[in-house]
């Protein structure tokens, strides 16, 4: 009953816009929506008054992306926050945010992808978007990510760095999940390969809180890191800024997540992995006015997965701070550059070196010790003297990075 309300909600919506010859709901004009008329809808695991983190930055890109677009989010953007990955609760968002009229919807968390498919079908005069998810239709519902191992590479860089100017090779890594899934799995990786670019000789342990968000264990897993393993630097998969704070507490030092973390421990930050989602927002945005109509969406955006990268401006990582090592800016940069000209990539079969004078060397040798698979399957961790790709050859697919990469390279250790 719930539903049938909201959708002759909608309904009269529609047909009162369409009466004052205005385009505001979905499917209501043929010609196309405009941005004045776009309503915009979103579904958010933590709260949209968050500082920092996972909700943070999505939030922050969908306002910036309206603002661009000169919309106005008092009036286009309606907000259901809190919202956890039960089917049940996400159906009730979307049912929420169908009764206020929007067009479009953007669900940004995992766990919302069995919610977000059956709400597609059900409602198909509204376009669906479901962040980090794998399932789509050729119509009203796509997913989006990115090449977030690329920014983790990065921010590796800065932890090599950091713990050889510290002579402490043990860095410690918060993660939400490790091998349970390929975009943990390939961030922990991609940021493991970037620490050992620096320094070959450094361990990375890794704790495990199997949950998105869990702010409490955020905090004590960085402490144990730091206490019982002796790990200098903190890294993290995670939403908060707890294991930076932490860091901050412990004397020691970080690479943040999502956003940049340096205000919140400005003494132990050095740099994030962080997402541009201002982009993506603003190409589904102008796809869905474009395309006018729900079902013409997947095919104006020219494709039901949006992948983009450092290229893109999609991933990056944020102002390095006064806590970085020395030329820890210049390798940065030199690798930024392989990277979006196309000539090197992360999960190619060529390592780099980068010396603590900032000067990135590239190596001809596989990853043959780092565990890498080119090829789908279960495998142990680590791989140890498995080469996946001849030097110099294709990168590792990546239908492999966000789908079946679930192993850890050599040097990584689950505790």
């Amino acid at each position: 009953m719930k539903k049938i309300l909201a959708l002759v909600m909608a309904m009269v919506l529609v047909l009162g816009l369409v009466a004052c010859g205005e385009t505001g709901a979905a499917g209501s004009n043929e010609e196309g929506l405009s941005a004045q008329t776009l309503k915009v809808g979103a579904i958010y695991i933590n709260s949209k008054n968050d500082t920092a983190g996972y909700t943070f930055a999505h939030h922050s890109g969908i306002t910036a992306a309206m603002k661009e677009l000169g919309m106005d989010t008092e009036k286009q953007l309606f907000i259901v926050d809190e919202v956890p990955e039960k089917k049940d609760d996400v159906l009730a968002a979307v049912d929420t945010l169908v009764g206020n009229g929007v067009n479009i919807i953007f669900g940004i968390s995992f766990g919302y992808i069995d919610a977000m498919e059956e709400a597609a079908a059900e409602y198909p005069n509204v376009i669906f978007s479901h962040g980090t998810g794998y399932k789509s239709n050729e119509t009203n519902f796509n997913n989006y990510f990115g090449r977030a191992y690329q920014a983790r590479y990065l921010a590796g860089i800065a932890a090599g760095l950091k713990s050889l100017e510290l002579g402490n090779n043990n860095v410690g890594y918060v993660a939400a999940h490790t091998t349970d899934y390929a975009e943990t799995a390939s961030g922990i990786n991609g940021f493991a390969l970037g620490v050992q670019a620096a320094n070959p000789n450094a361990k990375i342990y890794v704790k495990n809180l199997n949950n998105w968000a869990d702010e409490v264990n955020e905090k004590a897993y960085a402490e144990e890191l730091i206490n019982s393993y002796n790990c200098g630097v903190i890294s993290q998969h995670c939403d908060s800024a707890q294991p930076q704070i932490a860091a901050q507490t412990a004397g020691v030092f970080g690479c943040g997540y999502n956003s940049d973390m340096t205000p919140d421990a400005p003494k132990a930050h050095l740099t994030a992995a962080i997402w541009n989602w201002n982009v993506y927002y603003r190409t589904a945005m102008e796809a869905a006015i474009k395309a006018g109509t729900a079902d013409k969406f997947v095919a104006t955006m020219g494709t039901s997965a949006y992948y983009g990268g450092l290229k893109e401006g999609f991933v990056d990582v944020s102002p390095l701070s006064e806590n970085c090592a020395e030329n820890t800016d210049k390798a940065i940069k030199a690798v930024k550059e392989l990277i979006i000209s196309g000539e090197w990539d992360v999960f190619t079969g060529v390592k780099l070196e980068i010396a603590a004078d900032g000067t990135v060397t590239q190596k001809d040798a596989a990853l043959e010790s780092n565990g890498f698979q080119h090829k789908d399957g279960d495998f142990k961790v680590p791989m140890e003297n498995v080469e996946v790709v001849a030097a110099g050859g294709a990168s590792v697919e990546d239908g492999v990075i966000t789908g079946t990469m679930n192993y850890l390279v050599a040097g990584v250790e689950e505790v």
